[in-house]
Formats: C-alpha cells, sequence, structure tokens
C-alpha cells in the first residue's frame, strides 16, 4: 500500500489492469477446460450411429456433449440429409460462429499488456516532473538524498507497469494458445463428421431386421400369394 500512495494516482490505475488480467485468465481458463473434450471418442461413438441410421441419438448425443467441437459436429447431424458441398458450408458457418467465443476477453488481456508499461513511464515520467517542479520552488538547491528520493517515487509506477505487462502478456500467450487447439480440434471435428455422415449415409444398417416367428402369419401371407 505504501509504493501505491508513492507511485501517485497512475498506480491505482494498473492495480485496477492487474486485477482484470487475472479475473479474465482465471474465467478463460474455466472456459476452456469445460471446452475440451476428446474428440476422437466423441466421433468413434457417433460414427456406430450413424451407421445404423440413429441420427436422432446422435443428435442428441452431440448435444449434450459441451465444447464448440461438440456443436459443430451437432449442426452438421442435424443437416445429415444435405449434399457434401452444403454439408461442408454448414460445418464451417458453425465454425466460424464458434471463434468469436474462443477469443472472447483476449483482446483486452493483449491490451492490457502493451498499455501496462505505457502508463507506468507516464507515472514516472509525471513523478520526475513534480521532483523537479518541487526543487525548483526552492531555487534549484537540493541534496541528492532528495533528488534520488524522486527519482526513486517517480520510478516505481515504470516497475508497476512491467509487472502488470509481463504477466499479463503471459496469460494472453497461454490462452491464444489454447483457443487454437480448439479451433483446430473443432476443425477436424467438423471434417471428420462431413465424411463420416457422407461415406456411411447409403450403407445398409448393421440392425437385424426383427422377422415374425408365427406361423399362422407366415401362412396368411402365403395364402394370400396364393390368392392372387
Amino acid at each position: 500500500m505504501d509504493l501505491i500512495t508513492k507511485g501517485g494516482p497512475l498506480m491505482w490505475l494498473l492495480l485496477g489492469c492487474s486485477v482484470i488480467a487475472i479475473a479474465i485468465f482465471l474465467e478463460r481458463l474455466f472456459f476452456f477446460h469445460r471446452a475440451k473434450i476428446d474428440v476422437g471418442d466423441l466421433l468413434f461413438g457417433l460414427r456406430n450411429l450413424i451407421k445404423n441410421k440413429a441420427y436422432s441419438e446422435a443428435r442428441s448425443e452431440a448435444q449434450a456433449t459441451p465444447g464448440p467441437a461438440a456443436r459443430v459436429i451437432h449442426s452438421a447431424i442435424r443437416n445429415y440429409t444435405a449434399p457434401r458441398t452444403e454439408l461442408k458450408e454448414i460445418v464451417q458457418e458453425s465454425g466460424q460462429l464458434e471463434v468469436p467465443k474462443l477469443e472472447k476477453h483476449l483482446s483486452i488481456l493483449q491490451s492490457i499488456a502493451y498499455i501496462a508499461p505505457l502508463i507506468g513511464m507516464l507515472g514516472s515520467v509525471l513523478g520526475l516532473v513534480d521532483t523537479f517542479v518541487r526543487i525548483n520552488a526552492v531555487g534549484g538547491f537540493a541534496t541528492v538524498a532528495e533528488i534520488s528520493k524522486g527519482v526513486y517515487e517517480a520510478l516505481i509506477t515504470s516497475a508497476a507497469g512491467l509487472m502488470v505487462a509481463i504477466p499479463a502478456f503471459v496469460f494472453f500467450s497461454h490462452l491464444r494458445s489454447l483457443a487454437k487447439s480448439l479451433m483446430h480440434d473443432m476443425e477436424s471435428a467438423g471434417i471428420e463428421i462431413v465424411n463420416t455422415i457422407c461415406d456411411l449415409r447409403n450403407e445398409p444398417s448393421d440392425i437385424i431386421p426383427i422377422r415374425s416367428d408365427r406361423p399362422d402369419e407366415e401362412d396368411e401371407q402365403a395364402t394370400g400369394s396364393d390368392l392372387e
């Protein structure tokens, strides 16, 4: 608290920036943790359902799974009757809608990493100006201790600005890499589900149809065919 008081009013601005950066980092980290899924396992289960023409179950499974990749897959299954070209466009549009959700608040974090050092430099310049104004007010006579004290207080904001900017940039880089990883999973899932739907659309189902074991029904069908 003593350093904040000595650093001047801009220290409170830097403190606010640090709180915002930490809040964004924790919120995005929790969001990415929930959005990360095993796309391979999901596609494997959906492939079996699609192969057996159980599109309703596949759609429900994709809808119940969190994350952008699952939502892209759901959009494809929901329009499984569309041609391959149209299905690709649907998947691409769905993926484009997910990108802003993944990059939410990252621009704010990047801005904090850029402007925090500038705020610190501004505080230092204003502190040095104030120091020399006070020296000039006493006729230009000041001891080395007084000058060094003024410079020390002026440089506090520069140090604080770097202390805010460096972690903010690290937070931004880490979250950006997580967002790119999810985008890659989303694109891979979109390509794979389109190929799966189009390849299995016309294949016969593995489900064995239930045949009637009642002999009277078979006799009736045979009698009806003879009469015709």
